[in-house]
């Protein structure tokens, strides 16, 4: 068990689980992981390993005897007839027949309708009205000859959900772990590995949970198919649902006018439609009408009066074209509908609040998933649930202000995406002035993204500058990780006159003066001193790109890194070799030194991998040496030519984030510049040492 794994045991007894465990006991039940980690915190909630196991073994039996499978389902009804009465788990739906004035139960997978439900359950669980709740349930059979009724008999039902929460114990638990240590508590809790992703990407994967403690959150991520968009929203807690795009009826959201039963927003915290992207579907023109007034204002009017809700809304969609193909040809909403782009469907995009970049998530691996502890997802969703009467969103007021300039509809986005995050982040309180600003620049980008691509489908929204100021007077603007990769695209905007061509959209007030550098342009004819900073998951990075034309000409080179010790590390090397042996001439022969430290326990690695790389150099007229640091002492990395060039990494040559090198068919695995980059930082100073 890791440090962290202890430390979580020590602070939560009880209500923790090995994410691991969900595939160890769900076999073939089709069912939800926040069911499952129910059970298993009932019987595996400790770090004993015996307990686990027989937990385990416990909860496989349960899974094993009442869980109905629907090809199973004659089989159980039949056992429930011949004993009379029997457990089972399945998902139960309960709707009013108004004829007989009782409510009745349908049993999805066990498939028997019309069971009768008395009307104390029912106020005690309205959600079993709307979208059916996972339940464990005693059924009894009890044949009549009147043919009107049903033999089937609801004794008891108990929705899979916690009982208790003690929110106190939350907080004084929370405030035992670093901010990063947390962090990767909660990336363990929702199932992922924490050491597969990066700062940013471990942010991005939280703001999936600001609509679970913030009410009325309207938030959208557009990506590629597999990398995780829905898995929240489906796996995670009781108090979401997902529907598919295709199926988000105005009666089914909102209200239905015929029977007066109140939809969706009125009965979850969180409702997310999946498959919302398809420039061919065509949604209900009243649907979006009935939509954009309740994302404005929590409340929705079908003729029957206002009704309020505080669900928050959740939009996923892939993307059928890269980043780069959206800007040049239109802009990142291209593959919604077409109504939603249009002057009324305009009006939605612009009441969400946060525009979550799913192309920066890689799809999901296996060494991307969890084996750790983390927190049972019922407790986290509870805990969540709990924040929702809380509002965090004026914790940097005091330390930092925003632009004059941002409207505000961009301001209660940004505040909400903040107040969600340090819900998360910091219930107990603690956050320190730089953890602030963190995530109040993260918030603004992900309101800037949305208010950047409107611009591009409606020319009459007015540019905002997105900015703030700390303290001191200083003014920092604010810019999405596309407008660094893409600037000759970002800063453009469609019209049907010049078609793809696209025409220049003036940046921000200030904007130029503190926009990086873009990697595409790092190569140079005039070599200048610079330093370059580079934000994660930033593509486009190469050895080639940023350290080119510095090497060209070098007979003599010399690379500064204690860190060249495992495998990926030591492949990081080889092709900065062969970024040498492409830029010198073949009749030339070049010097390669490396000076780095010896791993205690991959030192026979380090030797192999090198000599072999010296044996391989010698043919390509490289002449490879090494040696190892022996005092320990080496932590400058630098690259150091006998051309008058020193570059300074502060990572390094690690600014690669984790990929699969193993697939000889991926292109990150072949060519760096898909790789995403870890953030790192290239100084480029001229020495007179040569």
């Amino acid at each position: 068990m890791s440090a962290l794994d202890a430390k979580i045991n020590q602070h939560f007894p009880g209500v923790v689980v090995r994410k691991d465990l969900v595939k160890a006991v769900k076999g073939n039940a089709i069912v939800p992981s926040y069911v499952l980690e129910y059970l298993l915190g009932q019987y595996c909630a400790t770090d004993d390993e015996a307990t686990i196991e027989t937990g385990i073994s416990t909860v496989k039996e349960i899974l094993a005897k009442h869980y109905v499978h629907r090809n199973e389902a004659g089989l159980i009804r039949s056992n429930i007839k011949e004993k009379g009465r029997y457990k089972v788990i399945d998902k139960v739906t309960v709707s009013l027949n108004d004829s007989r004035d009782v409510y009745e139960a349908e049993f999805e997978n066990l498939g028997i309708k019309k069971v009768l439900v008395d009307s104390g359950t029912i106020k005690k669980h309205p959600k079993l009205l709307v979208g059916g709740v996972w339940c464990i349930c005693d059924i009894e059979y009890d044949f009549s000859e009147d043919g009107k009724s049903t033999p089937w008999v609801l004794l008891s039902l108990k929705p899979i959900q916690l009982s208790s929460l003690d929110y106190d114990a939350y907080l004084e638990g929370r405030k035992q772990f670093t901010t990063s240590e947390w962090i990767d508590v909660l990336m363990q809790s929702i199932g992922l590995n924490p050491d597969a992703f990066g700062r940013r990407s471990k942010l991005i994967q939280l703001v999936r949970l600001i609509p679970f403690c913030e009410r009325n959150y309207n938030l959208i991520e557009l990506g590629p198919k597999g990398t995780g968009k829905s898995h929240v929203y489906s796996e995670f807690s009781p108090h979401g649902t997902l529907v598919s795009g295709g199926e988000a009826t105005l009666a089914k959201l909102f209200i239905n006018n015929t029977t007066g039963k109140i939809g969706l927003v009125g009965y979850w915290d969180v409702v997310a439609m999946d498959e919302f992207a398809g420039s061919g579907k065509k949604p209900d023109i009243k649907l979006i009408d009935t939509l954009k007034n309740y994302m404005a204002n929590k409340s929705f009017n079908r003729g029957t009066g206002p009704q309020g809700a505080e669900a928050s809304m959740v939009f996923i969609g892939n993307t059928s074209h890269n980043v780069p193909y959206m800007l040049k040809h239109e802009h990142l909403f291209m593959d919604l509908p077409e109504t939603y782009r249009n002057s009324d469907g305009q009006a939605i995009l612009d009441r969400l609040h946060c525009f979550l970049p799913g192309w920066e998530m890689d799809n999901l691996r296996n060494d991307m998933f969890s084996t750790g502890f983390g927190f049972v997802v019922d407790y986290l969703a509870e805990v969540l649930r709990s924040l929702r009467s809380y509002d965090f969103s004026d914790r940097y007021q005091d330390r930092f202000t925003l632009s004059s300039d941002i409207s505000t509809r961009d301001r209660d986005g940004i505040n909400k995406t903040f107040s969600g995050l340090m819900k998360i982040l910091f219930p107990h309180g603690g956050e320190t002035r730089d953890e602030i600003e963190e995530i109040l620049r993260f918030s603004m980008e992900g309101r800037k993204r949305v208010k950047d691509q409107l611009m591009r489908v409606d020319s009459t929204y007015a540019t905002v500058n997105f900015s703030y100021q700390n303290a001191g007077g200083e003014n920092q603007q604010v810019t999405t990780l596309e407008e660094e990769e893409y600037p000759a695209y970002y800063h453009k905007m469609m019209s049907d006159a010049d078609d793809a061509k696209g025409v220049d959209l003036a940046a921000p007030e200030g904007f130029a003066a503190v926009k990086p550098q873009p990697v595409a342009s790092a190569p140079q004819a005039i070599l200048e001193e610079k330093h370059i900073t580079f934000q994660e998951n930033q593509k486009g990075v190469s050895y080639e790109l940023l350290f080119g034309p510095y090497l060209k000409d070098a007979t003599k080179i010399t690379i500064t890194d204690p860190y060249i010790r495992l495998f990926y590390q030591i492949r990081n090397l080889m092709e900065l070799l062969e970024l040498i042996v492409k830029t010198k001439a073949e009749e030339d022969e070049i010097s390669v030194h490396l000076v780095t430290s010896r791993d205690e326990f991959k030192g026979e690695l380090q030797d192999d991998s090198f000599e072999k790389m010296r044996s391989s150099a010698d043919t390509v007229g490289i002449n490879f040496t090494w040696e190892f640091d022996e005092t320990g002492t080496i932590h400058a990395r630098h690259i150091v030519t006998d051309t008058g060039w020193k570059i300074s990494l502060d990572r390094g040559l690690d600014i690669f984030q984790h990929y699969e090198m193993n697939d000889v068919f991926a292109f990150a695995n072949r060519l760096q510049k898909y790789r995403s980059s870890k953030a790192f930082e290239a100084t480029f100073i001229r020495h007179h040492d040569k």
